[in-house]
């Protein structure tokens, strides 16, 4: 109608980023608890600690990781993660149980670009032991996310410590170290990592499309099409935003999709949030939000 004010309203964010599956809850939890094989993603292993299907002296942490190299391998892909799931055997009759800690980079750089992924806490799911009907007490231990808490992942880091098993099941707190070895009754034994299974799924990803957004803060083509371009980068970024991990703030992910993956530098990075903040802060009613940072 003439004269009527309407909402600006982005165009569909699919032709950039690809953010959903055709799996419901239910057929996704179902495939996850078969562990089927059509929701594996294949990520390269790396480890200085130890190797798959070795046995290993497990007194000590262990650091392994798990990373796609996206930008070498699958540049028009991004990565979800639905679950893990590691298969750990022990000699017969030692005291432990391996006790797992994660950190995940959602589109890479390093280590400290990663958060901690809070197993058994605030709601998060806790992992789960399946037990195997091989000659060594080997299990499954499997964390499963599932569509609730999902999130992008590059590279996961995997830190593994030896808990002692407790009757009462209460062996969240203790952790076995050689100096505290000093009970006969122990028997520490020997550990292996059989294999890893990653759960999850790729989704389109066009960095060229999206620079070309980006490009169009500055020259856009036609009048309104700055404007257009901007409702699109806002749109991305809160809906990659969306699947930051629990907590009380949002992390900020898109930050690190701009530098990782379409390689900006920080200082291209502040002058786009400079664009988007200025553009929302022209809007009615408008209020946004404060992030987390994660990468740098």
């Amino acid at each position: 109608m003439q004269g009527a004010c309407r909402p600006m309203v982005a165009d569909s964010t699919e032709n950039y980023l690809g953010f959903e599956t055709d799996l419901q809850d239910l057929e996704l939890g179902y495939l996850l608890q078969r562990a089927d094989r059509r929701l594996e993603v294949h990520a390269i292993f790396i480890s200085n600690d130890m190797r798959l299907n070795s046995w290993f002296d497990p007194s000590w942490r262990k650091r392994m990781l798990l990373t796609l190299k996206s930008n070498k391998y699958k540049t028009n892909m991004v990565h979800m993660l639905l679950g893990i799931s590691l298969q750990v055997c022990l000699t017969k009759n030692s005291t432990l149980e391996p006790a797992l800690t994660l950190y995940i980079n959602p589109f890479g750089g390093s280590h400290s670009e990663s958060w901690y992924i809070p197993v058994n806490e605030i709601g998060f799911p806790d992992w789960k032991a399946t037990k195997l009907d091989l000659p060594f007490e080997c299990y499954n231990w499997t964390l499963t996310l599932g569509n609730k808490w999902k999130t992008f992942f590059e590279t996961i880091h995997i830190y593994l410590r030896s808990r002692i098993k407790t009757q009462d099941g209460a062996n969240d707190s203790v952790y076995y170290e050689p100096a505290e070895m000093t009970d006969p009754a122990q028997s520490l034994g020997y550990m292996k990592i059989n294999s890893i299974q990653v759960f999850g799924y790729s989704m389109h990803f066009d960095p060229e499309a999206i620079r070309d957004l980006i490009l169009q803060l500055d020259y856009p083509y036609t009048q309104g099409s700055q404007d257009t371009a901007i409702l699109q980068l806002l749109e991305i970024r809160d809906r990659v935003n969306r699947l930051s991990p629990p907590g009380q703030q949002k992390m900020d992910l898109f930050a690190c999709l701009l530098r990782h993956r379409l390689k900006l530098t920080p200082s291209e990075v502040v002058r786009i949030f400079a664009s988007l903040q200025a553009f929302t802060a022209r809007l009615p009613n408008s209020v946004d939000y404060e992030t987390t940072k994660l990468c740098s």
